[in-house]
C-alpha cells in the first residue's frame, strides 16, 4: 500500500490508547493485551518471529484474538496477580461481571505437564492461555481468533478437526498453529469463532499454541495456571530489594523477566516494533533484539535485586559475542535473541495503517558504528566480576583484542546512542563510554591481577578524559554538549556521573545538570536532544524518553537535589500505565509514543529508585 497523499494524524485501532495493554509472556514471546480484551499483537514463535496478531498495527490487515461481551459494558479493569505476570481482565456492568485470565504457561526446565498434571509428552510452554470465569450474573461473550501469518504476508486454511480443536495451516514457511477450547468452535471465513453464555462461577478456556500441543482439559490448564503463579511469585521472592518503591521496582523486573530468552539469556529492548515514535506516525522501528548498549543497565539491575543467576546468564550470553566478535574486535551494536546477526531492515506495507510511513522489521542501525556500546560491554562486565565471578583466562584475552579496539578507534566520529541516520558526528556520550571501556578494563585487570599493556590503556583514558573537557565543553552555555564545538544539549551527559567520569557535585556537572533542565526538560518529561533542529534528520518530533526522565531524576538525587530529583521521579511514575508499564516515550500532552513497553525505561526507573532510597535513606552508596 503506498503512502497517503495527505496521512492523517496516527491513532491506535479502534481508539485503544497504547498504554491500554497488559504483557504477558514465557521467555520465548510475549503478547500484548488490550484493556478491551484483545491480543492484538504477537509473535510466534519466538519474540522476534513474524506476527501472528498485528491488529496494534493494522486494525484490518494484523489479525487479533478477542474474547469481549456482547452487551454494553460499563467498566474495564486489568491488573496482575501481585507478583507475577498472570494478567486479569475485567468486565463490568450491573448485570454482570466476568474476568479474563491471560498467561503463558511457565515450569521448570525440561518439565512437561500432561491434562492430568504429571510427567507426560505433551508440553504446554509455548502457548497462550486464556481462562474466561464468571464472576456474577451472566455475561454474553464472544471470541474471535484471527491469526495473520507471516507479518500477515501468508494466506491460511483453517480446519476444525473436532467441536473443540481448529488446526491453522499457513501457506510458506511458518509453522501451523492450534487453538483448544472448552467450548464449541466454528469457522468463519478462515477464522475460530465461539460465542457462549458465561454463568456464575462457570469457567471457559482457549488455548492457543503450537500445533503439536496435545488438547488440554479443565484439569491440565488449572494446573498450569497454578504453577505459572507460582513460578513467577517464586522467582518475585528472591528479590532482595526492600526500598520504598518496592512495588514499581518489582514491576520493572518482572517485566525485563518477561524481556529475556530462557534458552540463551539475551534480554531484548522491547517486545514490539513498528509503534511511532512521534504523533503523526513517524519513526517506527524495530526493538526486538538484544543491545550491547543495555548490558550494563542490565547487569546493574539484576545484580541489585538479587538475581545473579539471571546476571550470569546475560554476561555469558554477551560474554560469547564478545568472544565471536569480528577480527580486530569490534562488535555488532544488537543481535538477534539467538546471538545472530539482527536481520536488515524492510517496511511491511501491508501493515501499513495511519500515519506518515509503514512499520519496519529489523533495523538497520545493526550496520552503524556505535562506539558506547563498547563502554556498555565492559562496565557489564565488570560488574560482574566485582560482584560475581571472576573473569577466565579466555574470557579476558577477548577483553583485550576488544579494548585495544576502542584504544585504536576512540577518536573516530560515529552515529552514537541514538542511532543517527543522517550522519556520523564526534560525539560526547560516545567518548564517555570509550573512556569507560578503558577504565573499566584497568580497573578489572588491577583487581584481578591480569596482564594488560596498563602504559598504553592509562595514557589514552586520560587522552580521552582531557579530549572531554577540551572539545566538549562550552563556555558560554556553561555546560557539556553534544558534539564538540556546538551548543547541542543532549540528555545521554546525564549518563558523566552514573559512570563516575565526573563528581556528582562538580561545578561543571551542576552547571551542566541546570542546561538540561532548563534546555530539554517539559517537568518530567526529558527530550533526548535539542529540539526543533532536526539533529537526527528525521521528520517529525518526538516525545520525552521515559529512560531519560529517570537518569535526570538520579542525576539530581546523586547532586544533593534529592527533593528535586524524588518529584521528577514521582512524577514520571504518573506516566505509567494502569499496570506500572512504560512506553519508550511520552507526548507533552501524555500519549504513550513508542515501542512498549520499553526495557531501557524500567532499568533506569531501578537505578534511580535504588539511588533515592540511598539518598533519603543515608546509606552508604556501595553500588555508585
Amino acid at each position: 500500500m503506498g503512502k497517503p497523499t495527505q496521512p492523517e494524524p496516527w491513532a491506535m485501532p479502534d481508539g485503544v490508547p497504547l498504554g491500554a495493554h497488559g504483557l504477558v509472556g514465557n521467555m520465548r514471546t510475549t503478547a500484548l493485551v488490550s484493556k478491551q480484551g484483545a491480543v492484538d499483537f504477537m509473535c510466534f514463535p519466538r519474540v522476534d518471529s513474524p506476527t501472528l496478531f498485528g491488529s496494534l498495527l493494522n486494525e484490518t490487515r494484523g489479525g487479533h484474538f478477542s474474547i469481549a461481551p456482547t452487551q454494553e459494558i460499563a467498566e474495564t479493569r486489568q491488573l496482575y496477580l501481585p507478583e507475577t505476570n498472570v494478567l486479569i481482565t475485567r468486565f463490568m456492568s450491573a448485570q454482570a461481571v466476568c474476568e479474563v485470565i491471560d498467561f503463558m504457561p511457565i515450569r521448570p526446565a525440561r518439565t512437561r505437564l500432561s491434562p492430568a498434571g504429571d510427567s507426560a509428552q505433551n508440553d504446554v510452554d509455548n502457548c497462550l492461555i486464556r481462562i474466561v470465569r464468571g464472576i456474577y450474573g451472566t455475561m454474553p461473550l464472544r471470541m474471535r481468533c484471527e491469526p495473520r501469518f507471516d507479518y500477515a504476508q501468508a494466506e491460511h486454511e483453517a480446519t476444525l478437526t473436532d467441536a473443540h480443536t481448529v488446526v491453522f495451516k499457513p501457506s510458506g514457511a511458518s509453522e501451523p498453529v492450534n487453538l483448544n477450547a472448552s467450548v464449541e468452535l466454528s469457522i468463519e471465513k478462515g477464522d475460530a469463532h465461539a460465542q457462549f453464555d458465561l454463568e456464575q462461577k462457570q469457567s471457559v478456556y482457549f488455548v492457543f499454541g503450537e500445533a503439536a500441543l496435545a488438547p488440554l482439559d479443565v484439569g491440565g490448564v488449572q494446573t498450569a495456571l497454578e504453577q505459572t503463579i507460582a513460578f513467577w511469585r517464586t522467582w518475585s521472592g528472591r528479590a532482595t530489594y526492600r526500598g520504598r518503591y518496592r512495588e514499581v521496582v518489582m514491576r520493572s523486573a518482572l517485566l525485563l523477566k518477561l524481556l529475556s530468552s530462557r534458552e540463551y539469556g539475551a534480554i531484548v529492548a522491547a517486545p514490539s516494533f513498528g509503534l511511532p515514535e512521534t504523533p503523526d506516525g513517524g519513526r517506527r522501528w524495530d526493538y526486538r533484539y538484544a543491545w550491547i548498549r543495555d548490558a550494563a543497565f542490565s547487569v546493574y539491575a539484576l545484580l541489585r535485586l538479587g538475581y545473579t543467576s539471571e546476571a550470569q546468564h546475560f554476561i555469558r550470553w554477551i560474554g560469547e559475542r564478545n568472544k565471536r566478535c569480528d577480527a580486530d574486535g569490534s562488535l555488532r551494536v544488537m543481535y538477534a535473541v539467538d546471538g545472530e546477526e539482527a536481520p536488515e531492515e524492510r517496511a511491511l506495507g501491508n501493515l501499513y495503517g495511519k500515519g506518515v510511513e509503514p512499520p519496519l522489521v529489523g533495523n538497520g542501525a545493526r550496520d552503524q558504528l556505535q562506539l558506547d556500546v563498547y563502554g556498555a560491554l565492559l562496565d557489564a562486565i565488570y560488574l560482574y566480576n566485582k560482584y560475581g565471578e571472576a573473569i577466565s583466562h579466555d574470557g579476558w584475552l577477548d577483553v583485550v583484542r576488544t579494548v585495544d579496539y576502542v584504544v585504536a578507534h576512540w577518536e573516530e566520529a560515529d552515529h552514537g546512542i541514538w542511532e543517527f541516520r543522517n550522519h556520523r558526528r564526534p560525539l560526547l556520550h560516545s567518548r564517555l563510554m570509550c573512556w569507560v571501556t578503558v577504565d573499566r578494563a584497568l580497573r578489572l585487570a588491577q583487581k584481578r591481577s591480569l596482564k594488560a599493556p596498563f602504559a598504553e590503556w592509562y595514557a589514552v583514558r586520560n587522552q580521552i578524559h582531557d579530549d572531554i573537557y577540551a572539545n566538549f565543553w562550552n563556555s558560554e552555555l556553561q555546560s557539556f554538549v553534544q558534539t564538540s564545538g556546538s551548543g547541542d544539549l543532549d540528555a545521554s551527559i546525564l549518563m558523566m556521573p552514573l559512570v563516575r567520569f565526573i563528581g556528582p557535585k562538580d561545578p561543571r556537572w551542576l552547571s551542566t545538570l541546570d542546561a538540561i533542565g532548563e534546555g530539554l526538560c517539559v517537568d518530567p518529561l526529558v527530550f533526548r536532544y535539542t529540539r526543533g533542529d532536526s539533529l537526527d534528520g528525521l521528520p517529525g518530533e518526538e516525545g520525552g524518553f521515559s529512560a531519560c526522565s529517570f537518569w535526570y531524576a538520579e542525576a539530581l538525587a546523586r547532586a544533593g537535589r534529592v527533593d528535586e530529583g524524588r518529584l521528577v521521579f514521582e512524577r514520571m511514575l504518573a506516566y505509567a500505565n494502569h499496570l506500572g508499564l512504560f512506553s519508550e516515550e511520552v507526548a507533552i500532552s501524555g500519549e504513550s509514543l513508542g515501542n512498549f513497553p520499553q526495557a531501557l525505561t524500567h532499568l533506569a526507573l531501578i537505578s534511580a529508585a535504588f539511588q533515592l532510597d540511598r539518598t533519603l535513606d543515608g546509606t552508604h552508596a556501595q553500588w555508585s
